[in-house]
C-alpha cells in the first residue's frame, strides 16, 4: 500500500452489513471512527476489528482516530489489525516522526482541516510534516460546533487544489462529498482520492446503496477524465 491512486474511502461503517454493502458496490477502502472525543463511536471496536479482519487486499479498513501520541496511535492499530490510519487530532510533527519509526510499514493519513483563513497554515504544515506522512486529506471546519471532520460541510476547493499543488505526497479530498458533487470536486481539485461520510447517509443514518454506488460511479468517471490510468497500485 506504498502508491495509492483514484482510491475511493467511505467512512463512518457501522456494522458487518454496512461494510460489506460498500465494499461490493466497489469502495477500495472503509473507516472505522472510534474513541471519537464525543464518545458516540459509530460501532463497537470489537465488531470494527472483525470486518477489518475479513478483508481482502486491495480493501482495507482504516483507523480514523483522534488520538496524538504515536505509542497510543500504534497500539491500537494492532489491536484493530488495520495497515492505515487517519490521524484528526492535533498531532506533533515530533508524534509523526516517532510513529513512522515505530511501525514504518503503516500508512498514515493526516487531516488538513480548511478553515475561512487558514490556507498558509495548511501548507506550512504540509511542508514541516510531509516526511511522516504517506497521504493528507482535507476535511471541512464546522465554526457553530467545532467539528473537524463529518460535518457534512463543503469547503473552498481552491485550497484543496492549492494543497495538492504543494505536496510531495498524494492527498485524499473529504469535506460535503457527495454523489452530485463528487465528479466536480475531482475534475477541480484532482485529488488522489475521494471520502464520503455523511453525504452517503438515508434518512435513518445508514449508508443509502443507491448514494453509495453513484457516489463511486462519479468518482471513478471522473478519475477518469483528468488522467485515466490505473485505479490502485
Amino acid at each position: 500500500m506504498t502508491t495509492v491512486n483514484k482510491l475511493v474511502q467511505v467512512a463512518g461503517i457501522i456494522d458487518a452489513a454496512e461494510a460489506d454493502m460498500i465494499i461490493g458496490e466497489g469502495a477500495d477502502w472503509i473507516g472505522f471512527a472510534l474513541r471519537l472525543p464525543s464518545g458516540k463511536d459509530d460501532i463497537p471496536e470489537q465488531d470494527a476489528a472483525a470486518i477489518i479482519k475479513g478483508l481482502e487486499a486491495p480493501h482495507a479498513g482504516v483507523l480514523i482516530s483522534y488520538l496524538t501520541k504515536a505509542d497510543e496511535v500504534s497500539a491500537f492499530c494492532d489491536e484493530l489489525g488495520v495497515v492505515a490510519v487517519q490521524l484528526h487530532g492535533d498531532v506533533e510533527t515530533e508524534e509523526l516522526r516517532r510513529l513512522k519509526e515505530l511501525r514504518p510499514e503503516l500508512f498514515v493519513l493526516k487531516s488538513l482541516v480548511v478553515k475561512e483563513d487558514n490556507a498558509e497554515e495548511l501548507l506550512a504544515l504540509v511542508d514541516e510534516t510531509h516526511p511522516y506522512v504517506d497521504m493528507y486529506i482535507t476535511d471541512t471546519f464546522d465554526p457553530k460546533t467545532g467539528a473537524k471532520g463529518a460535518t457534512g460541510l463543503t469547503h473552498d476547493w481552491n485550497v484543496s487544489a492549492e494543497l495538492v499543488r504543494r505536496s510531495p505526497k498524494p492527498l485524499m479530498m473529504a469535506g460535503g462529498l457527495n454523489p452530485e458533487n463528487v465528479g466536480d470536486a475531482i475534475r477541480a481539485v484532482r485529488p488522489a482520492a475521494v471520502d464520503a461520510h455523511t453525504g452517503l447517509e438515508g434518512p435513518d443514518g445508514r449508508k443509502d446503496r443507491a448514494k453509495v454506488a453513484k457516489f463511486i460511479a462519479e468518482a471513478r468517471r471522473a478519475f477518469e477524465d483528468i488522467d485515466g490510468g490505473d485505479r490502485l497500485v
